[in-house]
């Protein structure tokens, strides 16, 4: 079974550390013009961004850099570049968790050969190992930070990691950790019920 360390804010403490972010922001004096979406887990927070800065400028990018649950890839990939122009704008680039830091590297240079004036760099939760600091993060934790918005996928890593543990095993070292026991119930039945074609 994996000994991951999970951490999992709730939709509540996930909003509430948005509208903290999107303060300092403010206070910062940063004229966001373009909010960038790190595609997959940024999406959500930068659709909150908007609406807590007014702004519904939104552009996406599309990066990978894990290999599988829990093991990052060598290096990170540039799946898909910049929706629309950031041409000589100020662009504040959101994304879930700064963890290696390497693949908002690749999103910062991605955006400076762009064309954008200034980048900054915006994210819910740093691991103390980022080689990337972002410019405002809200939290710093060593833990696995399991969303709102990508429970199953956590569920689905624990669940074909787990070596010789049990459901049940599963199930309790999951809720421990502070996800909620309906849904890690729900998605861990749906997984062992799966056949494959």
């Amino acid at each position: 079974m994996t000994t991951v360390r999970f951490e999992s804010p709730t939709w509540d403490e996930v909003h509430t550390l948005l509208r903290c972010q999107a303060s300092k922001i403010r206070a910062d004096g940063f004229e966001v013009e373009v909010i960038l979406g790190v595609s997959r887990g940024g999406l959500v927070a930068a659709r909150i961004h908007s609406d807590l800065l007014e702004n519904a400028n939104i552009v996406t990018v599309r990066t990978e850099c894990y290999a599988n649950f829990g093991k990052v890839k060598s290096e990170p990939t540039l799946n898909e570049p910049l929706s629309a122009s950031v041409d000589g704008k100020s662009v504040l680039v959101v994304d879930d968790v700064a963890d290696t830091g390497r693949s908002l590297k690749l999103v910062k240079e991605h955006v400076v050969q762009r064309g954008a004036r200034v980048v900054k760099i915006a994210t819910l939760f740093q691991k103390p190992w980022s080689t990337l600091k972002p410019d405002y993060f809200e939290k710093e934790t060593e833990n696995w930070v399991v969303f709102p918005w990508d429970l199953k996928e956590t569920v689905r890593g624990v669940f074909e990691n787990r070596g010789n543990a049990t459901l049940s095993q599963l199930v309790l070292s999951l809720v421990n950790s502070g996800l909620p026991k309906s849904l890690v119930s729900a998605f861990l039945k749906e997984m062992a019920e799966e056949k494959p074609c």
